[in-house]
């Protein structure tokens, strides 16, 4: 990624996280980067409208330009006319965090999340990718997905990090599971990746891309409606897979 755009970046996240005005001599020091180069990033961004002075030297922070542009792009987003509401219904019926993540070159990323009524949920965010692979279902999920070429590649350097002691830790053992949960037609992670955790996913492919939906939540609450689960799942994985084109 070039520079500019990378530093363009850090500063939309850096607004997001800090949460308050920043000053030029803010923003040089938390990101770590030249006063020169903060100031011209910031002057493109103030003459583009996307943050102004809150007044002479006491800041600058995010108009709402970003954030109504933002919504425009969501509002079309393909993969969420497609799949929100369904997404949303599965999240409302099993009552537990639904995410939907996109495979790519070497892992996946998520592009929905949507959480439970509970207080104790499982945390990720839109854009972060699926970690460890090896321990987790919709990482299992993305690695059913690949061809055998490219599977074996990935084991051939994998090195599957105990995480838990019910962790996968032979590449033999992952690959029995992975050939059981392509047969099944769903991925299972019981307390692989984390104690008291249990996530199930499956994929659905839509304009020669792959998706996985996964359901997790706390063993204590899945273990009581982990088939209820694995049928929601595989049914609304189904109809997006299925379902026509928009």
């Amino acid at each position: 990624m070039s520079k500019i755009v990378a530093r363009t970046l850090d500063f939309i996240e850096l607004f997001a996280n800090e949460k308050r005005p920043l000053t030029l001599s803010d923003i040089s020091r938390i990101l770590d980067i030249p006063f020169s180069s903060c100031h011209d990033v910031l002057q493109e961004l103030q003459a583009r409208g996307y943050v102004y002075e809150i007044g002479p030297r006491a800041g600058f922070y995010p108009t709402v330009r970003l954030s109504n542009l933002a919504k425009i792009i969501s509002q079309h987003d393909p993969i969420l006319l497609r799949a929100e509401a369904q997404l949303k219904k599965l999240c409302d019926e099993i009552d537990e965090s639904v995410s939907l993540a996109i495979a790519g070159d070497m892992t996946a990323s998520y592009l929905i999340v949507n959480e439970p009524s509970h207080p104790l949920r499982f945390l990720v965010r839109v854009g972060d990718s699926v970690r460890s692979l090896h321990a987790t279902s919709a990482g299992k999920a993305y690695l059913g997905s690949l061809s055998p070429e490219k599977l074996e590649a990935y084991l051939k350097t994998a090195k599957l990090a105990p995480l838990t002691h019910n962790t996968i830790k032979s590449k033999a053992g992952l690959r029995t599971d992975l050939e059981k949960s392509n047969q099944r037609g769903w991925f299972l992670n019981r307390e692989e990746s984390f104690e008291d955790a249990t996530t199930i996913s499956a994929r659905f492919n839509w304009n020669n891309a792959v998706y996985i939906i996964t359901i997790a939540g706390t063993t204590s609450r899945m273990d009581s409606k982990l088939e209820r689960a694995i049928k929601l799942l595989t049914q609304t994985a189904r109809s997006l897979d299925s379902s026509a084109r928009i």
